[in-house]
C-alpha cells in the first residue's frame, strides 16, 4: 500500500514539472506577472476647496446733488373717509315710502279682488279677454317678476318672446318685455310697478286689447287709493 502511494506521489510530481515547464515554454508566469503590474491603481479623491467667501461692505446709497442734504422724508398712513354717492331714485313719487311697504292683510287683499271681480264683469261686455292678478311682494319688490297663467298666454299672448305695451287708464303706455317660455313679463314691469306704487295685495286686471297691448286697471287694498296712480 505505501509503494502505491509512493509511485503515485512520484506521478504527481512528475507531471507538475512538466506543467510548469510547458508554461516556461509559453512565457506565461512573466505575462501573468506584467498583467499584476500594470492593474490600475485607485485615483487620490480631489481635494474639495474650501467654499468661497464673499465680504460684505457696506457702501452709502447714492443721492441727487439737489437732495443729497436734504431730511429723509417720512411717510404717514393717513386714512381717507370713504365717500358715498346718494341713491338714484327713477321717478318714484316720494309721497309713498317704497322701503317700507308693509304685506297686505287676507281681509284688505279679499277687498281688492272683489273691487276687481266687480269692474271684470262690466268689461267683459267689451268683449275682451281679461286676467285679474293679486299682487305678491315678489311681483311689486325685489326681483319685480310678474307671472301668468299658462292658459292666458297660450290664448292671449304672443308664442314668442317680444315686447308687450302695458296701458295704464289714463292712456300712458309702458313697453315690457314678455317671455313666453317663462309665461311672465321681465323688464318693464318694474317701472310700470314703481310708477303707479303698486304693493302687496292690489289687485291688477289686464284686459286683452290685442296679443302686444294690454290695457291695465289697479284696485287698491284701501279704498282712500282707488284711482290714485
Amino acid at each position: 500500500m505505501g509503494i502505491a502511494n509512493l509511485s503515485y506521489e512520484e506521478y504527481r510530481q512528475k507531471r507538475v514539472e512538466e506543467n510548469k515547464k510547458r508554461l516556461e515554454d509559453l512565457n506565461l508566469v512573466h505575462l501573468s506577472q506584467t498583467l499584476r503590474n500594470l492593474s490600475p491603481k485607485s485615483s487620490p479623491m480631489k481635494k474639495v476647496g474650501k467654499p468661497r467667501t464673499v465680504e460684505k461692505k457696506l457702501v452709502p446709497v447714492r443721492r441727487s446733488a439737489r437732495v443729497a442734504n436734504n431730511p429723509a422724508p417720512v411717510y404717514v398712513e393717513v386714512k381717507s373717509n370713504r365717500i358715498s354717492s346718494p341713491r338714484k331714485s327713477y321717478g318714484v313719487p316720494r309721497s309713498r315710502d317704497l322701503s317700507n311697504r308693509v304685506y297686505a292683510t287676507d281681509e284688505a287683499r279679499a277687498y281688492a279682488l272683489e273691487k276687481a271681480e266687480k269692474l271684470v264683469s262690466k268689461l267683459e261686455e267689451e268683449g275682451y279677454p281679461t286676467l285679474i292678478r293679486s299682487m305678491l311682494p315678489s311681483h311689486v319688490t325685489g326681483g319685480f317678476w310678474l307671472g301668468l297663467p299658462a292658459d292666458f298666454c297660450r290664448s292671449s299672448l304672443p308664442r314668442a318672446d317680444g315686447m308687450v305695451t302695458l296701458v295704464d287708464e289714463e292712456g300712458n303706455e309702458y313697453p315690457t318685455v314678455y317671455l313666453a317660455r317663462k309665461r311672465g313679463l321681465s323688464g318693464g314691469w318694474k317701472g310700470f310697478a314703481e310708477a303707479h306704487q303698486l304693493v302687496d295685495g292690489d289687485a291688477v286686471i289686464f284686459q286683452v286689447i290685442s296679443h302686444s297691448v294690454l290695457k291695465v286697471y289697479i284696485l287698491r287694498t284701501n279704498s282712500d287709493e282707488d284711482g290714485k296712480d
